[in-house]
C-alpha cells in the first residue's frame, strides 16, 4: 500500500511524547473503567492538534476516525505488569487498512497497581503512562483483504431450536512482545516507505516475514470440543514487510530491534496455552 504523504502519525506521536514528558496523567472514568480512560487521554492529544474526528464508542472500529485525513487510530491500554504480550481484538482482525483508511494502533502501558495514586473522588484515579508504542496496523497484520463477518448455525439442542452464533475474537501479539528496546520508552513504528520527518531520528529497521501457511478456515466438533484449523500454503511465504522505528531527536536513542522468529513463535505458543 502506498503511504499517505499527509499522514498525521508524526504529529500525533509528538503530542503523545510531549504529554508524557509534561506529566499529563490518565484519569479513569470510574473504578470499573477498563476501556475509555486511555481513549480519553489520547483524545486530548487530537484536540490539542485541532484534528477533527468522529467520536469513539463501544463496538466501533477504529476508536477514532479522522475527518480531514483517511486515517484512523485504535487505542489499546495495557495494565503493567500484567497481560501485555497480547490483546483481545473483539470482532475485528488487526489490519493496516480498513474501510478506505490507514489504521494506526496506539499501545500504552500504565501501572496495574493503583494504590500509590490518590483517588480523585467517585472512584476516579490518575496515573502515568509507563511506555507507549504507536505502530501502523500492517506491523500487526498486513492482510487487507479479509472481511470479518459473524455467522450462525440453527438447529442445535434437543428440540432443534437453539442457534449457535460464531462471534470471532482475535488475539494478537503487542509490539512489546515483538520487539526489543521499546520497554520504558515511547516509539513510533511505520512502514519504511513513509517519508522521514526531520524532527525524528531512526532507532531501528524492522522486518516481519510472512508465514509458510495461511489459516483459511476452521471446524469445531461439538462432541469433543476440538477446534481444528484448515491451512493452505502461503504463496507469499518468506516475503518481508519492512518498517522503521522512530523517536524524536530529543528522546533517548536506544535502538529497537525485532525479537527472533523463534522467540515470537514461543510467545504465540504460550498465548495458545493460556
Amino acid at each position: 500500500m502506498k503511504a499517505d504523504p499527509k499522514t498525521t502519525c508524526f504529529e500525533v506521536f509528538e503530542q503523545c511524547v510531549l504529554a508524557v514528558q509534561a506529566g499529563e496523567l490518565i484519569e479513569s472514568v470510574s473504578v470499573k473503567d477498563k476501556e475509555f480512560h486511555f481513549q480519553n487521554w489520547f483524545q486530548k492529544r487530537l484536540q490539542k492538534l485541532g484534528i477533527h474526528f468522529e467520536g469513539s464508542g463501544r463496538n466501533t472500529y477504529p476508536d477514532f476516525c479522522l475527518v480531514e485525513y483517511t486515517e484512523g487510530y485504535e487505542i489499546k491500554g495495557l495494565a503493567w505488569p500484567g497481560r501485555e504480550r497480547d490483546y483481545d481484538s473483539n470482532s475485528q482482525v488487526p489490519t493496516g487498512y480498513h474501510n478506505g483508511r490507514q489504521i494506526f494502533y496506539l499501545f500504552g502501558r500504565y501501572p496495574a497497581d493503583m494504590s500509590p495514586y490518590p483517588d480523585q473522588g467517585n472512584g476516579r484515579r490518575q496515573y502515568p503512562v509507563v511506555d507507549l508504542v504507536v505502530c501502523h496496523g500492517d506491523f500487526l497484520n498486513a492482510d487487507h483483504e479479509y472481511v470479518h463477518k459473524n455467522k450462525s448455525v440453527k438447529g442445535f439442542g434437543t428440540y432443534g431450536d437453539i442457534m449457535i452464533r460464531d462471534r470471532k475474537m482475535y488475539v494478537a501479539p503487542t509490539p512489546f512482545a515483538l520487539t526489543e528496546g521499546t520497554t520504558g520508552l515511547i516509539t513510533l513504528i511505520v512502514p519504511e516507505n513513509f517519508a522521514p520527518d526531520p524532527r525524528f531520528m531512526v532507532v531501528g529497521k524492522l522486518a516481519r516475514i510472512e508465514a509458510d501457511t495461511l489459516v483459511v478456515g476452521y471446524t469445531f466438533d461439538l462432541r469433543t470440543n476440538e477446534l481444528k484449523a484448515e491451512r493452505v500454503p502461503n504463496p507469499r511465504a518468506g516475503t518481508e514487510h519492512r518498517f522503521t522505528a522512530y523517536r524524536l531527536k530529543s528522546q533517548a536513542p536506544k535502538p529497537v530491534s525485532m525479537l527472533s522468529r523463534t522467540a515470537i513463535l514461543e510467545t504465540v505458543k504460550e498465548m495458545e496455552d493460556e
